[in-house]
């Protein structure tokens, strides 16, 4: 398996803001090779990776107006390296937040340090944001600490050569504390008459730690796997996950072997697990819109939201969008229940209600003038979607929850884990009756 001969960052025109080359095998135009073979393809055929007739293999990303683009001689591991760019666009958004083309010609010398610490001859090496800010410090991203050289190059060294390099010896809390944020978001396509077409809920478990030392974490969750390998049944309810990723400082082997998840922990915030389930689950939400025209220039709407969940659980902040034609106007709103904009830039208009209690429904009623030329889209809004946002906390659509979190160090310390569940809306449609 070869590595990285080359990397390019392009701006949208193709012209190139950094380039770095790990070994002299390559035309030094070799970009312009590239771009004509981009320009083969429009958006629906374009490939992420691409091979010449030389040979030569393009793995490319893009992200918002850059490309960031490497070149292979011989046979690589596209996967390597496609995880690879992406994580190099997270370190480089931890440095400029907005990594743009402005951005990077800004910082174009914080670029070729980042490259030469992060690839070592084209290889993979450190790709951890905490670990790399010890390395690198130009005067713009100075830390804030004294400056101690003998001590820091002394302590990079060690985390770059010790198997936890997530993590450095020696942190101190007064009070310590882990976070546990779990995270899911629904994605939810419901049909005309309520029936859900698709459902799919992306999860992720957001850590922040506040720990002394160098502490060992326990993770139990109510993981379908264990229960069954442990020969077991649960009498709550229990999760089959469709697709489940890790920090790299999870033991793999442990989780495979035992279903728990062990881990010596990155100190601050860091996303742990994220997963994928591919499950259908009741709506949480469902809105139903009668539509009258009361004349060739006057429309109402009369629109009925249901929560759908438990009444014990309360959604916060619930926008839904309801579309209307795209020449309306002079709108009339009336409700009992929060408060109603129109927004002509999303020709909808948007019901907002601060609290929305479960199993509970409210009405609406939205009168609309339309002008006596009829625009050639007004019927369009019967064929766009519904679209709702919200927030559920203390709430999982999906059932995840954590059954224990364990903390053991050698010091002995007791230290506080506290876990908070919260359901957010992705993509949540519904079509329109």
């Amino acid at each position: 398996m070869f590595g990285i001969s080359s990397i390019y960052i392009l701006d949208q025109k193709g012209r190139v803001l950094i380039t770095r080359q790990y070994r002299n095998e390559l035309p030094m135009n070799i970009h312009e090779t590239f771009n004509k073979k981009l320009l083969e393809f429009d958006e629906y055929t374009q490939k992420p990776v691409m091979i010449d007739k030389d040979g030569y293999t393009y793995i490319f990303i893009r992200h918002n107006n850059l490309i960031f683009m490497t070149v292979c001689s011989q046979n690589a591991n596209c996967l390597m390296i496609f995880s690879f760019l992406f994580r190099l666009v997270q370190v480089l958004q931890e440095y400029f937040v907005n990594v743009e083309e402005e951005s990077i010609r800004d910082n174009f010398v914080v670029v070729y340090e980042l490259l030469d610490e992060m690839l070592d001859n084209g290889y993979p090496q450190t790709t951890e944001f905490k670990i790399l800010k010890e390395f690198i410090k130009t005067e713009s991203f100075q830390l804030k600490e004294k400056k101690q050289p003998e001590q820091t190059n002394f302590n990079v060294v060690a985390l770059v050569s010790n198997k936890i390099s997530w993590r450095k010896e020696g942190i101190k809390y007064k009070k310590n504390e882990v976070f546990l944020d779990v995270i899911e978001k629904l994605n939810m396509l419901i049909g005309q008459q309520g029936n859900v077409i698709k459902s799919e809920i992306i999860g992720q478990v957001q850590v922040k730690c506040m720990l002394s030392g160098m502490p060992e974490l326990k993770l139990g969750l109510n993981d379908k796997a264990f229960f069954e390998a442990q020969g077991r049944q649960s009498r709550a309810r229990a999760v089959e996950f469709d697709d489940i990723k890790f920090h790299q400082c999870v033991r793999l082997s442990k989780f495979e072997n035992e279903r728990v998840i062990q881990f010596t922990p990155p100190d601050g915030d860091f996303e742990l697990i994220s997963y994928r389930l591919d499950i259908r689950v009741k709506p949480l939400f469902s809105v139903d819109v009668l539509i009258e025209r009361k004349s060739a220039t006057k429309i109402e709407f009369l629109v009925k939201a249901k929560s759908n969940f438990k009444p014990k659980s309360t959604a916060n902040n619930v926008e839904i969008f309801v579309p209307v034609p795209d020449d309306a106007e002079q709108p009339q709103f009336r409700t009992a229940h929060g408060s109603v904009n129109y927004m002509p830039d999303k020709e909808a208009m948007c019901w907002s209600i601060k609290q929305f209690g479960g199993q509970r429904d409210f009405m609406m009623n939205a009168v609309f003038h339309l002008p006596t030329i009829v625009s050639p889209n007004r019927d369009k809004f019967q064929k766009m979607p519904i679209n709702i946002t919200f927030e559920i906390p203390y709430f999982t659509v999906s059932g995840f929850q954590v059954r224990y979190l364990k903390i053991q160090d050698k010091s002995g310390y007791n230290a506080l884990p506290w876990v908070r569940y919260i359901t957010q809306n992705g993509e949540y449609q519904i079509r329109m009756n």
